[in-house]
This record gives C-alpha cells, structure tokens and sequence, in this order.
C-alpha cells in the first residue's frame, strides 16, 4: 500500500520559524546543501517559498522564483524518510499550478545529473531536458553536470 494515501499533508507558506527545520532536511538529503542564510534571503527577497506538512511535522519545502514570463524552482526536498510516497510529486503539482495562476508560460529548474529519480519525475510531470550546465554542482569528485529541464505551461 502507498503509504502517501495515509498522509493528509498541506502546503503552506514557509515562515522564518520553519527554518530550522528546513535546514535540517536539507542538511539530511544533500551533500552540498543550502545555507539557513539561502532560504532567509529568499524569504526576504519574496519568493515562493513553500511548505508541506502534516500534523505540525514538516516534511518538505520548495523554493520558486517567478520572473515575467516564467518561473525557476531553485529548491525543492522531501525529507530522508518520507521519500518515495509521492509528497515530491505533490509539491511540484502544486508549483505548477502556482506559476500558472502567476501567468508564467514556462518552469524551468536544473537538477544533477546523477539524480535518476528527481528526473524520472519530472519526466513523468511534462518536464523536457533543453540543455546542460557543465560543472554546475560541486561533487565528492570535482564537478557535476546539471540538466536544465523546463515545463512549457
């Protein structure tokens, strides 16, 4: 049984207070991640900075940043443990249809290439690889490639 059916998760707007908790989940899924200081300063620059919890558990959060026509997902976790029960696949639906209320006509965000399964999904959601970042991601070996993915809306 998907254990995501059990879930009732909202998403709501990230808060300073939820910060902590933020950092903790993207300290515990990334080798390289954000600094508390990324997500205040984008908090304070007016992204659209998200959350998904349940029962006063945060489970994940999302960072987007809309321009005139589009939008850029700068970040976007599920913490270790509630991984692979479709909360991923849930916040990025709601993104979508967040840029599309802003008007945006496209989403585009980059992810490592290495990351198979952030790919497949965004794959499965419409997402198409339109180029690569050569060396944009540090990696335990030197530098990784980044696949810039977009979602014409």
């Amino acid at each position: 049984m998907n254990e995501a059916i059990l879930l009732n998760p909202i998403i709501r707007e990230m808060h300073p207070s939820d910060l902590q908790h933020v950092i903790r989940i993207e300290r515990e899924i990334f080798l390289f991640p954000w600094s508390l200081e990324n997500f205040a300063d984008s908090i304070r620059a007016g992204y659209l900075c998200r959350v998904i919890e349940e029962k006063n558990n945060l489970l994940g959060y999302s960072v987007m940043m809309l321009g005139p026509d589009e939008a850029h997902i700068l970040t976007i976790g599920i913490g270790a443990q509630w991984q692979k029960k479709g909360l991923g696949e849930k916040m990025l639906q709601y993104l979508i249809r967040l840029a599309d209320e802003e008007h945006a006509q496209s989403i585009f965000l980059d992810v490592r290439e290495s990351n198979h399964g952030a790919v497949k999904l965004y794959k499965q959601l419409g997402f198409e690889q339109v180029a690569k970042r050569k060396g944009y991601y540090p990696s335990m070996c030197g530098r990784e490639d980044a696949l810039i993915m977009r979602l014409m809306l």
